[in-house]
């Protein structure tokens, strides 16, 4: 047992170092790979891999904040509708897996092609790395929701304002769910929904999804917690690996190229939806 201590701890400092530069809490990574190659319950893992992202996101969130990256304003009125959704989520993820063990399968087939077809979107969508300025709608206008921070690659202060506030908010609703389910975090679809939806740069949208994490990721994990579904064994090492390596990853993230940090995205994603489509095919006997 202390050989998977070790590999847990060794395993997660490297994502800590990955997740603040892509945006994502971890969980992404975590959860689909802890499946496929450690000898823990599937539950345990996906209480794991929330407490991960959320101790992920707290590590960095900070740092964010404080070189103005993160935008808070943007964060309140999504958590308002993510954060019922994520306990949903969460409540229907561990139902599913107590009733319906191969229905699991199939939605993680189903997740997987999703972020591929995300994937593509991001591969085909050009300026990313500084959108253009899209026509603000009512509800974004009324809030202001928007901002600027000094870009360090163009070494200036760059100025940028959030569009389709609706739409967002609808996407976000579906996200928390489906994070909640899984035990995922939710960094990857928020860095595509804030950057694609919303029309935020790559860098500020990887930032604020790490606020928006520790948000909902809080909210998902007491269900876990509640139903038992949270081991310390896997926890403890998990969490003191993604702490060191989370710090590291925000003060890289802060200095990184926002094009680097758009193809980081871009290769979480779609590395995360292939594993996510095998385990599935797996999990039905295909494999």
């Amino acid at each position: 047992m202390l050989q998977w201590i070790v590999i847990l701890f060794f395993f997660t400092l490297a994502i800590g170092v990955i997740a603040p530069i892509g945006g994502v809490g971890g969980g992404v990574l975590f959860v689909p790979l802890a499946t496929a190659f450690f000898p823990f319950n599937v539950d345990f893992i996906r209480g794991a891999g929330l407490i991960m992202a959320l101790t992920s996101s707290l590590s960095s969130a900070p740092l964010f904040i404080e070189r103005g990256l993160a935008n808070i304003r943007i964060v309140i009125p999504i958590a308002l509708v993510s954060i019922v959704t994520s306990i949903c989520g969460s409540l229907v993820g561990l139902w599913l897996t107590n009733n319906f063990p191969e229905g699991d399968s199939y939605f993680s087939i189903c997740l997987g092609i999703l972020l591929i077809f995300i994937f593509i979107v991001m591969l085909s969508s050009k300026g990313i790395e500084f959108p253009y300025e899209r026509h603000i709608d009512p509800f974004t206008a009324k809030f202001g929701l928007g901002g600027e921070w000094f870009e360090p690659s163009l070494d200036r202060t760059v100025t940028y304002r959030a569009a389709n506030l609706p739409y967002a908010l609808l996407s976000f609703a579906a996200v928390g769910f489906i994070a909640g389910m899984f035990g995922l975090g939710a960094g990857w679809a928020n860095v595509p929904v804030f950057n694609l939806v919303m029309g935020m740069p790559i860098r500020v949208a990887a930032a604020t999804s790490m606020v928006l994490i520790t948000v909902n990721d809080a909210a998902a994990s007491w269900v876990y917690i509640a139903r038992g579904a949270v081991l310390p064994l896997i926890c403890v090492p998990s969490v003191l690996g993604i702490s060191i390596g989370a710090r590291i990853g925000a003060r890289t993230a802060v200095r990184a190229k926002p094009l680097i940090i758009k193809y980081l995205v871009m290769a979480i994603l779609l590395f995360a939806a292939l594993i996510d489509i095998f385990k599935g095919i797996r999990g039905i006997g295909l494999l």
